[in-house]
């Protein structure tokens, strides 16, 4: 088993503690917190060991969980790879694209590996039917939330859109032509409703919102592509995959069928896939012991952080 470490145990650092121990593939060591009341707490009510400094955590494991505020992944991850360990880093990877790429250049340099925590990689809806996103030419996103004070200190495309980049940027197999967008701050200091369009280059089109001041959740990305309509509800973890093909000859009682001002005529029919429920955080950590064990390449590269961050900031930069 791997020995585990957690950096920073706020809402989600509490998730992955509770996660790494129970899983099979990973052995928790403890964790540190540099909010010591806070971790103290934690410490007395879960029986977590506690470590008074970050180098004392990462020279006791063999993997680094980082889950701080992202102005610091940077500096932690750096201290890790340093030590030779692996490390697991959530989203998004860095503050800038500048630190994302020398986290990268010094994860290659120590040979150890690294894995971004865009956990929707691993919803079971988008697992369900990635396969069959194939050659997307427009994409539709829509992530929003109601109000949580908890991530405003960042804009939403950083808090929310950043998942939506990634899902779009592992399905769509082309390079960013143009980007343009807007924002809106309303009750933060950092735009709390954004919209982007991402044009690529293979003339695939993706448009983005992200709101953290809606009434009600929502997170839904739906993909048209030739003779396929497909829609990932990544909240409810459902998926609907719509397809056309020729129609017979003599179409049956109950066939859809749709005609053309050409006079093509095409049936409609429904490939819905089973979805197999699962705890994505659990699973994205243990494939990335897997990754480690198997010396393979991890789901979510450090390049692909790199590259949602470098989106997004393409966003804001738009703003």
């Amino acid at each position: 088993m791997l020995k585990a470490g957690v950096l920073g145990a706020g809402h989600l650092g509490k998730i992955h503690l509770r996660l790494l121990q129970q899983s099979e593939k990973f052995e928790l060591i403890g964790f540190y917190d540099a909010d010591e009341s806070n971790a103290k707490k934690i410490k007395t009510e879960f029986g977590y060991k506690y470590f008074n400094t970050i180098e004392a955590l990462i020279n006791a494991v063999d993997v680094v969980d980082i889950v701080t505020p992202t102005l610091s992944h940077y500096e932690c991850a750096k201290l890790a790879i340093s030590k030779g360990k692996h490390i697991f880093i959530e989203k998004p990877i860095t503050n800038t694209v500048e630190e994302a790429e020398t986290i990268r250049a010094l994860v290659a340099q120590n040979h150890v590996k690294g894995q971004v925590g865009h956990v929707e990689r691993f919803n079971p809806a988008f697992k369900a039917v990635k396969d069959q996103i194939d050659k997307p030419m427009f994409i539709e996103s829509h992530r929003l939330a109601e109000f949580n004070p908890r991530g405003t200190d960042v804009p939403v495309v950083l808090d929310l859109m950043i998942h939506d980049i990634d899902i779009i940027l592992s399905v769509v197999n082309s390079k960013v032509k143009n980007i343009s967008a807007s924002g809106v701050s309303v009750i933060s200091e950092t735009p709390d409703i954004a919209n982007a369009r991402i044009e690529f280059v293979n003339g695939c089109v993706a448009n983005l919102t992200a709101s953290r001041i809606s009434l009600k959740n929502m997170r839904k990305t739906r993909f048209f592509q030739k003779d396929a309509y497909i829609s990932v509800d990544f909240l409810e973890k459902k998926c609907e995959v719509v397809k056309m093909k020729d129609a017979p000859l003599v179409p049956g009682d109950f066939d859809m069928i749709l005609q053309n001002a050409e006079g093509i005529k095409k049936q409609i029919y429904f490939d819905n896939p089973d979805i197999s429920n699962n705890n994505a955080i659990l699973e994205e950590l243990e494939s990335f012991a897997d990754a480690i064990n198997d010396n393979t390449t991890p789901i979510v590269t450090l390049h692909d952080g790199t590259e949602a961050l470098r989106v997004a900031t393409m966003i804001i930069d738009q703003f």
